[in-house]
Parts: C-alpha cells; structure tokens; sequence
C-alpha cells in the first residue's frame, strides 16, 4: 500500500510537472495585436516549465516562474497578416488568423455597450455592407470583482466584423474602426469592456481610486460575500415578491383583457403617447391594460409587417387578435416588434397592451414612432386608446446595483487586459455621474492617470464623449447639473494626450440611449485621426471656450479649435446664450461672431461678469458651430 502511493504521488507531482500551457482569453485565434509596438505574449504553464513562442520562423523562449506564470516580448511588427503564432510548451497551441493593426479599448457605460442591433433599422444598409473582416471585436464578459485584480477574462473570442456578426459590435466602436479602417487600410481591433448603468468610480484600479476615501470604503465593504449574497438574497424576495402579488391579483389575467374587442364595460381612455399619471387614471404602480382597434387591408396581412411602440415605461407584453406578439422587460428598448405571419388578419383586429410600471410615472414615450407599418402601408397608433387599470401597487424598492460599486470593474474587466498592448481609448459614460458632477474631474483624471499606469503608456490616447442632449427643455436659464458634468468633461482636456467628441446635436431629449451612434463614432475619429494618425491639420472639434474679457457692458468671448471660422450651425442668430453679472442670476444675452470671437451683452446686466452658454440638459437650439460644422462645446466663464 505504502509502495502504492508513493507511486500515486510521483505520478500526481509528474503530471503537474508537465502541465498544459494556457493562455489568456484575448490571446486567441482572430486577434488583432498592437502594430509598432513590442508586444507581450503571456500564460501559465507547471513551474518551471520551458516555453517557447514561435512568430515567423523566430522563436523566443522562456521559463515559467514559481507561480507557473510565464512572458514573453515579440519584437515591435508592422501592419498587416494574417500569420500564425506556435505556443509550445507540455503541449502545443497554434493561434490562427492573427494580424498586426491598432487595438482600441472602448468602455463605459450603455452608450459604449449599444450594440449596432439595436439600432439596426436606422442603419441598415451600413450593416448589409459591414464585410470588413479586418475590423474585429472582442467582448469582455460583463464581471465584477471587489478583492483583487484577475489575470483573465472568464469568456470571450475575436470576432471579424460581417452582416452576419456586426449587431454584437459596440455602434460608437465600429462607425470609430470603420472610418479609421477606410482613411488608413490597417486593421482594427476592438476591445468592448463596458457595462450599462455603470459609474466612473467602478472603472478605477484600488491604487487609483485612494484619494477618494468614500468611494473606497464602499469598494472595501463589498469584499465581503456574505453581504453581497445577503443583499442579492434581500433584493430578489422583495422584486419576486412584488412580481407574484401583481400577477397573483392583476384583474386583467382573470378577465382574459388579452383577447378585449373594446366592448367590455370597465375601460377608460388613454392618449397615446402619454402618462397615466397625467390622465383621469392618476399616479399609480403596478398593472395597466391597453386596448386598441384597427382596420388593416388585405394586403398588409400577406407581407412582412413591424409593429412599432416608441418606448414604454417599464416593461410590456403584446397581444394581437388575442395572441402573444411579443414582449420587452425594460424601459429603455425602443419596441419593434416583428409580427409573424397569421397575427394580423384583413379586416377589424384587436391590439392589446400589457404594461409594468414598478416605480415612477408609467405609460407611453413622447415624440416616438407608434405605428404598424409594411413596405407599402403604415397605419397610426398613436390617438385614443381603451385604458383600463389591472392592478395597483406600491412601488418597487430600488435595488442595490452591486456590480456598479467602486473598483469591482476594474479588478474584473480591465485589470484583465493590462498586458495586451493598446493604442488608445474610446470612452462614452457620465450619464451615471450626472447627479452628482462636482468630483467627476478628479474621477476621470484619476481614472486616465491609472489606465495610463497600468498600461506603463504615459501618453496613451484618452478619447471621451461628452454627455449628449437629453430631458426636457426651458423656456428660461437655469442649473443642470448635465450641463456642469459637461462642464467637468470639458476640463478634463487639460489632461495631455485627451480629446472629446461634442455630442449636444446627436442626442435625443427623450431617450438616454440616442440612436445616432454614427455621428458619435464619427467625431471620435477625427479626434483619433489628429492626434493618433498624424493629420495634423485636420479641423477635429468644434470651438472649444479658452478666454473671456469685459470690454464696458459686454463680453469677448474667445475660442480654440475655430477651424477657418465661428458659424452658426443653421444659419440663424446665436442662441442658448446666457449672462450675468456678479449675482450669477443668467438671463437670455444678444450675441453676435465677430471673427473667431463671440460678443455677449444684456442690457438687463450693465455690469456682467459671467456668461454660460448651452447650460442645459438639453440646450436645444444651441447652434455655435464652426466652418466645418463641428458644434462648439458647452461651458461657463465661471471658475
């Protein structure tokens, strides 16, 4: 027996000995590596174990430490492929298809995550024609780790861009990599690390984020797994709960509201779009029922047809003629829904809408589309709709976002990535920092500053978005603290190798997530092409505010970046310009260009000392511009 297991041990010690290499996740077949630049290759194998990694007929050779961690360095390549990379250690890996281009990690929030699905029908023909196989992404697995940075990824895979594979790419990120794609005929890789709803201060490194002593004791409590599983645990009783009392008592299942002519006694009326809480209904939470009748042509029944419902506030199920059409289970999807054949039928049908509101004002979005609509034919939902309420509720307790506290990104999806060298950074967030913007310069300084650390890239290309337009807009000036987190986004160009793609025209005022990723994508190209590609010349923002002077009862305004002159954008006089004197009470200012200055007066301030301009959630009508019909950022003169 003794013989016997001193044979097991050996076997056992012999068989760890010679462990498999492994490598990490974004060392994988497809990749695009960092042209011009030396390269890490890296992995694990059994300690001490010779590894040897094969580019070219050129092998470079290394030994695992006593962790079982192993490095290697390529030599700096140019651009182009595809070649083939030999990994041999115990075992052998050949990693295929691999080319040498520039790698950019887009991150942040929802805007950064959108992917081209879910604005496949404003661009459709950009994605019938996305065969762009040197265009490549490659997803991060949506994780969060509070007690350590990991050395991997837990999933993911390079993915070429074509029709069949774009809907999955970040939209910012691939109109970004196609226009750089096109102008300089290298490849693009794409790393897509971003998390909707996530804050800037969960994007940080430990290190990074120790001059913020409040963010990281929040990061230190969740280190415990007894209070994350506790607080899961807590969320989940309480939203099952509300979920089971709402579809355990909603009158409109008993009734069978779903199969409703209209003729049932009960029901009230609803302009869509609208609230509820603005109708005879009131404010409630919990369950509404919807009803509508149409006549639809024969013709309509034999073709494809896209039934269209703006957006819902929260979530939706939709019954034609009684049966299911489709449902949504969040807020913020617009709601297209394709409807199979045999729904509709030619004739009189039956549209019937369940909706969900947990919290907050429920009903129908504003200035959406609300229709039914084939190749040939489109009929209007919007107007009068049979309402009646289902079941009233309580609202639903906020839940605990865990995976945005601070750090926990960073550990598990950034942290991950550090070896693998870059060329820059795309990064669209702020939506999640808006309500509280004082600290937002000092987050992303620290953020930029980290990344910049952990990458040993002192001047790695940082390239943000500003905060689109979005909410309502006033007759009158007042505080936005949008407008000062645009404020602080503005000032973080003071940080070296930075730049900003202006986004107040691009936005929508209601929807957070706008669908004109284009423009966006766009303008971070040009940021990229001046200051990455060598166009130095290339007029790449719109006028950006660098000095004030007072000259008797007016303002001077002078600009960078004013290209070959300031513009109004539409060709009308100057708007969304505010003044103030020492009060800082703004009124509405007269305002005219004269050269590559802006004058600002009032006659209701004969002393002013401050000027705003497109300080708003949703400046509409901002319209300062340059000759290349780049929008000016907004700002304050204040300091």
């Amino acid at each position: 027996m003794k013989k016997l297991c001193i044979l097991l041990l050996a076997g056992t010690c012999f068989l760890e000995a010679q462990a498999d290499v492994r490598l990490p996740r974004l060392i994988s077949d497809g990749m695009v590596l960092q042209r011009d630049q030396p390269l890490k290759i890296w992995g694990w194998a059994a300690p001490g174990e010779k590894v040897t990694v094969q580019l070219r007929n050129l092998q470079y050779p290394t030994i695992t430490n006593a962790e079982g961690s192993w490095q290697v360095q390529l030599p700096a390549q140019r651009s182009g492929g595809p070649v083939e990379i030999q990994i041999s250690g115990n075992n052998r890996i050949t990693l295929h298809n691999v080319v040498f281009g520039d790698v950019w990690l887009c991150s942040g929030q929802s805007n950064m995550e959108l992917e081209m699905n879910r604005v496949k029908y404003r661009y459709a023909a950009d994605i019938a024609a996305a065969d762009v196989p040197m265009i490549r992404q490659f997803t991060v697995p949506r994780r969060y780790d509070f007690k350590a940075p990991q050395n991997d990824v837990t999933d993911g895979s390079w993915v070429a861009a074509s029709p069949a594979t774009v809907g999955r790419f970040s939209a910012v990120a691939f109109f970004f990599a196609r226009e750089l794609h096109r102008r300089h005929n290298i490849p693009i890789g794409l790393i897509n690390s971003a998390m909707g709803g996530s804050p800037a201060e969960a994007w940080i490194s430990e290190e990074g984020l120790q001059p913020f002593p409040a963010y990281f004791q929040e990061a230190y409590r969740y280190r415990n797994d007894q209070l994350i599983r506790d607080t899961e645990s807590h969320d989940q009783r309480i939203s099952n709960a509300w979920y089971n009392y709402i579809n355990t008592f909603d009158a409109g299942y008993s009734g069978k509201w779903k199969a409703a002519t209209g003729k049932e006694n009960g029901w009230q009326r609803l302009q869509v779009p609208g609230y509820w809480a603005d109708s005879d209904a009131g404010f409630f939470n919990g369950v509404a029922w919807l009803h509508k009748t149409i006549e639809v042509p024969e013709r309509m029944t034999k073709q494809p047809v896209k039934l269209e419902l703006g957006r819902i506030v929260d979530a939706d199920s939709v019954f034609i003629n009684g049966k299911f059409a489709g449902w949504t289970s969040y807020q913020y999807p617009p709601r297209r829904y394709e409807l199979t054949a045999g729904l509709l039928q030619p004739g009189t049908n039956h549209i019937v809408i369940r909706v969900v509101n947990n919290s907050g004002k429920g009903g129908f979005v504003p200035d959406k589309r609300y229709e039914l609509t084939t190749a040939t034919d489109t009929i209007d939902l919007a107007g009068t709709w049979n309402f009646r309420v289902g079941i009233k509720a309580t609202a639903l307790p906020g839940q605990t976002f865990i995976r945005w506290k601070p750090i926990g990104l960073y550990n598990a999806m950034i942290a991950p990535l550090t070896n693998f060298a870059i060329k820059g950074v795309l990064w669209y967030q702020g939506e999640s920092n808006a309500g509280r913007p004082g600290d937002y310069l000092q987050l992303m300084q620290a953020l930029i500053a980290d990344w910049r650390s952990k990458w040993a890239a002192p001047q790695l290309p940082f390239l943000q978005v500003q905060l689109a337009n979005f909410l309502e807009t006033y007759s009158e000036p007042r505080e936005s603290s949008w407008a000062q987190l645009r404020q602080q986004q503005l000032r973080t160009l003071q940080v070296p190798f930075t730049g900003m793609a202006v986004a107040i025209d691009a936005g929508e005022w209601n929807d957070i997530h706008p669908e004109d990723k284009y423009t966006i994508g766009y303008r971070l190209s040009l940021q990229a092409r001046r200051m990455v590609y060598g166009e130095r010349k290339l007029v790449a923002s719109g006028p950006l505010f660098d000095r004030m002077q007072v000259s008797g009862q007016k303002i001077i305004l002078h600009f960078r970046e004013t290209g070959s002159g300031l513009t109004t954008c539409d060709g009308k006089a100057l708007q969304q310009i505010a003044i103030a004197g020492a009060d800082k009470k703004f009124d509405w200012a007269k305002a005219v260009i004269k050269g590559n200055t802006v004058e600002v007066w009032s006659n209701a301030v004969p002393q002013p000392a401050h000027v705003r301009y497109a300080w708003a959630d949703n400046p509409q009508g901002a319209n300062l511009c340059n000759n290349e019909g780049l929008p000016a950022s907004p700002f304050t003169t204040e300091q």
